[in-house]
């Protein structure tokens, strides 16, 4: 297939230039011409498909739901919002309840499935700090123990790639040296850790932070902590829920300005509410949450935030046209960072020959205009439109 567009992202900028996308790779970059093509979008932004690390569910359904048809019907529908990769996202919840959902990724992922690329599991939880586990049930909370994760990586298949734990619970930075060790990125959250405690994680293993403002030990100027480590430790990934509500505009240019262009991961944490219509009950380990006219997801009955129902190219508008974030930073926030933190940047997260041909068309109000995973179309917004009529 060879598609073309006067603004291909490429190597940081945009190109007129056609893509010759075979066997799921693409297979060249050529300048546009005016001969025939499969797909001619004009001036319509083709970019590296959105990778989303941290994203609990969407459709009506959880990763910790088990239900392989739920996950199924989330990977063929999320390129919708231009996601061609994810980690499908645990919540703290009691062992059963986790190994049932590590095995459900697993054997979907063994079994076949459409659309976006299951690139792994992240597991956020159980071992997180009790006074900053926002909504993650406490009942579930434990303490870190590599025989007990051994047991879930097991369950996975081997599959967990990123773990979000309490490096200050984790004793002796046992289970962050032995997860750097197996390959699983170690991240920072749900914690009270103090700068320097971060900087003992950092030094242990500990290789990102996860979703940097919320669920962590805040800034401030004599006791930086968490959110100090992140904007000091330049070398260390950081997330951040980009929805304008879970921090600051601001706060999410001060972020980008910090981690510069190439450790800021943009994340959803989106929960299964998300693309679901307003009204519906929701549920997140095992307690039922409310979603805000402000598209927040909160504890019921609380103020409590317990996730977003964001999307990846409305995430990717808020911080352009709003964070007033630089296009490329913002950009390789949601494709090319989050393919390095997870070590699949030799196939994912750029336009460029030999990569997996994952990319997302775009208007220019952010909306989807198509969706391509390893070359195929899983999204049209033509197509998608007359099917809702």
């Amino acid at each position: 297939m060879v598609i073309q567009s006067r603004r291909v992202w490429v190597a940081g900028q945009f190109l007129a230039a056609r893509l010759v996308m075979e066997e799921g790779k693409i297979a060249g970059i050529w300048p546009y011409a005016d001969d025939p093509v499969d797909e001619d979008y004009g001036n319509r932004r083709i970019l590296p498909g959105f990778l989303d690390v941290h994203t609990h569910g969407a459709y009506g359904f959880d990763t910790n739901d088990a239900d392989p048809q739920g996950l199924r019907n989330w990977m063929k529908r999320i390129p919708e919002e231009g996601v061609t990769g994810i980690l499908p996202t645990t919540v703290t919840q009691m062992p059963e309840v986790l190994t049932r959902a590590l095995r459900n990724v697993a054997a979907v992922s063994e079994a076949g499935y459409e659309g976006a690329e299951i690139l792994g599991v992240h597991f956020e939880g159980p071992y997180l700090d009790m006074d900053h586990k926002g909504a993650q049930p406490p009942e579930a909370i434990a303490v870190p123990s590599v025989e007990q994760f051994c047991r879930y990586q097991e369950a996975a298949g081997g599959r967990i790639r990123y773990i979000t734990l309490a490096p200050e619970h984790d004793a002796g930075f046992a289970l962050t040296k032995y997860c750097s060790r197996t390959g699983v990125v170690v991240s920072m959250g749900h914690s009270g850790a103090s700068y320097e405690q971060a900087l003992l994680a950092v030094a242990n293993g500990a290789v990102s932070m996860t979703h940097v403002y919320n669920g962590m030990s805040p800034y401030h100027h004599r006791n930086p902590g968490l959110v100090g480590a992140a904007f000091r430790i330049r070398d260390i990934f950081g997330e951040v829920i980009c929805d304008g509500c879970h921090s600051h505009l601001a706060a999410l240019n001060n972020f980008f300005q910090a981690k510069g262009r190439e450790r800021a991961v943009m994340v959803t944490d989106s929960l299964c509410a998300k693309h679901c219509p307003p009204g519906g009950v929701f549920w997140l380990g095992g307690h039922e949450i409310e979603i805000g006219v402000d598209g927040l997801a909160r504890l019921k009955g609380t103020d409590t935030i317990a996730g977003s129902t964001l999307r990846m190219n409305e995430g990717l508008r808020i911080l352009v046209e709003e964070a007033l974030v630089p296009f490329d930073a913002a950009v390789n926030s949601c494709t090319l960072n989050p393919a390095r933190c997870l070590g699949v940047d030799g196939r994912k997260g750029r336009l460029a020959a030999g990569y997996d041909a994952d990319l997302v068309v775009l208007e220019d109000d952010y909306r989807v205009n198509a969706t391509y995973c390893r070359g195929i179309k899983c999204y049209d917004s033509a197509e998608h439109a007359a099917w809702e009529g």
